[in-house]
């Protein structure tokens, strides 16, 4: 009998399901403590919780029982990752039950922004009757601004549709045909989309790319008398940003579920007349709660009954052998993943094809083309990506992820190629394993070349003529920027025609170093891509000792 402790309140209707399911006896106990908690865990299975029970490491240290955790929801904040990973727990979530209702919370933000329905509420409670102080503006017509399209994004999208509103949308993986089908103009820059909106909403995850995403200078390049509205994350609209610029009228108002702190105790923000404000009710429906309910109910007892997986935020160890013969394979799909992410940023990539050669098609194909999705999506999503989910994002978004493999060896032993075709280029990257742990990338785009898949790369595209090495030595060495290694990669291998280089740095050069290399006349472009140091333990899971 597989025992389920539900620590946060569920509805009736997930019980339900495992009180009916064949060898699963769930236990209701909430309100626990630290201490009964980590007592009660000794004698569970698996657990269900919400957002109040915390999965920390210390909760989940010694667990030698717990196999499974599943959060009714999406956000998985409460739950310490590593930890569960290191003890061999898989976690899980439900992301599709909260999406139409914090879709429709979107809706009614914008829609009680728009219409100064909470202000005008308030002066009638107060006993006024004043229909000019709150004059509003109809949506039909305006322009909505999307930043992030995916499951919620892409929602929020229809429902504007249905109001007649136009909606333009950022995203750096949604295709451009799933853009057209769903009425959405697809933009590739977040400045080329804000000027144009009268309403913006953001649906991104909260990371070092969107921290303070909409802040003071797009604030400032916007429509005066723009509204915002956040029910996304705290801390995507820089808050003292957003606060100076409704203060000034930049912006008409805004419509915030979700702060950097929460409660936001003494907030500017929620003491403005122009902002509607609600504590992050986005997920707070009865109907959110009944399906997160069901679907974590579902996925536990399938998991723990039939070792089924959906959905899950990180990957359970794998035996000791099994990971030293097939971890520097997974490695460098997924660096591969991530180097070319970075270099079609921006652009709406359509399809992956992932070719495996020699020793590579003999290993578990399924996993390396998943690790390579993890890497090419894991800095773009809302949802925790790895391994497990990548492959089902990839196809989510349009992107349609394809491997093949040959057994016969070419110029390496092993060999894994990748090619991206987006919306307006393709590009392609190849790597090889010297030995049994040394990752190479050995062709970028057409160019043959010898590189290490590790650490900082400074990418730069030019014609090969004399004297650019040395230019490029000389403004590296003048910004104290430390040159580790350095590739080259020529055309037929003639001099004097297209090449590309690919240096290895120790440190991080300025953005003024790489306008500085960019300038020179036979330098056609320049990218900075950032990967894993060498040895880099994988994101997803550990070995176990």
């Amino acid at each position: 009998m597989k025992r389920i402790l539900i620590s946060d309140n569920l509805s009736a209707a997930g019980l339900k399901i495992l009180h009916d399911t064949p060898g699963i006896e769930p236990v209701v106990k909430t309100g626990l403590s630290t201490e009964q908690l980590r007592a009660e865990l000794r004698e569970a299975d698996g657990i269900i919780i919400r957002s109040a029970t915390k999965l920390t490491a210390d909760v989940l240290e010694g667990q030698q029982r717990l196999r499974a955790i599943v959060r009714a929801g999406v956000g998985v904040d409460n739950i310490d990752l590593p930890a569960a990973t290191r003890q061999g727990i898989i976690v899980m979530n439900t992301p599709a039950g909260n999406t139409t209702s914090t879709a429709e919370h979107t809706v009614a933000m914008m829609m009680a922004l728009s219409r100064n329905i909470p202000q005008a509420a308030a002066a009638m409670h107060a006993g006024k009757w004043d229909r000019k102080s709150f004059t509003g503006s109809q949506l039909a017509g305006k322009t909505l601004g999307i930043v992030g399209l995916g499951r919620i994004g892409q929602s929020v999208a229809a429902r504007a549709r249905g109001l007649e509103m136009r909606v333009v949308g950022f995203d750096p993986f949604l295709s451009a045909d799933r853009a057209a089908e769903q009425g959405i103009e697809l933009v590739r820059d977040v400045d080329e989309l804000i000027p144009q909106c009268d309403f913006l909403t953001v649906h991104t995850p909260l990371n070092d790319e969107t921290r303070g995403l909409i802040n003071a200078t797009r604030l400032a390049q916007m429509k005066r008398g723009v509204r915002i509205v956040n029910c996304a994350r705290g801390g995507i609209v820089d808050e003292d940003a957003l606060a100076d610029a409704l203060e000034s009228g930049q912006v008409a108002g805004a419509a915030l579920d979700v702060f950097v702190t929460e409660p936001p105790g003494d907030s500017r923000l929620t003491r403005m007349n122009n902002v509607v404000a609600t504590p992050h009710l986005g997920a707070s429906t009865d109907e959110a709660q009944e399906m997160v309910a069901v679907e974590a109910a579902e996925i536990i007892a399938g998991y723990l009954s039939r070792g089924e997986i959906r959905h899950a935020v990180n990957m359970v160890p794998i035996s000791a052998a099994e990971m030293r013969d097939v971890r520097p394979y997974l490695d460098l799909s997924h660096r591969l993943g991530l180097l070319l992410s970075q270099m079609a940023q921006g652009q709406g990539v359509k399809t992956a094809k992932i070719h495996f050669r020699g020793d590579a098609a003999g290993k578990n194909v399924n996993l390396m083309t998943s690790a390579f999705a993890a890497g090419l999506l894991e800095s773009a999503l809302d949802e925790n990506v790895n391994i497990v989910n990548a492959a089902f994002l990839a196809q989510e978004r349009g992107i349609e992820l394809t491997e093949t493999s040959s057994p016969g060896t070419g110029d390496f032993a092993t060999m894994v190629a990748a090619e991206l075709v987006a919306d307006q280029r393709t590009f392609s990257a190849a790597g090889t394993i010297f030995g049994n742990q040394f990752l190479r990338l050995v062709r970028l785009q057409e160019f043959p070349m010898e590189a290490y898949l590790d650490g900082r790369l400074i990418i730069y595209r030019h014609r090969d003529v004399p004297g650019l090495i040395g230019f490029i030595g000389t403004v590296c060495g003048k910004h104290g920027i430390n040159i580790a290694s350095m590739a080259l990669g020529r055309e037929k291998n003639e001099p004097g025609g297209p090449s590309i280089a690919v240096l290895n740095v120790d440190n991080e050069p300025s953005a003024d170093v790489l306008a500085e290399i960019s300038g020179h006349a036979e330098v056609t472009g320049v990218q900075l891509v950032k990967l894993p140091p060498a040895g880099a333990p994988l994101p997803w899971f550990v070995t176990p000792t």
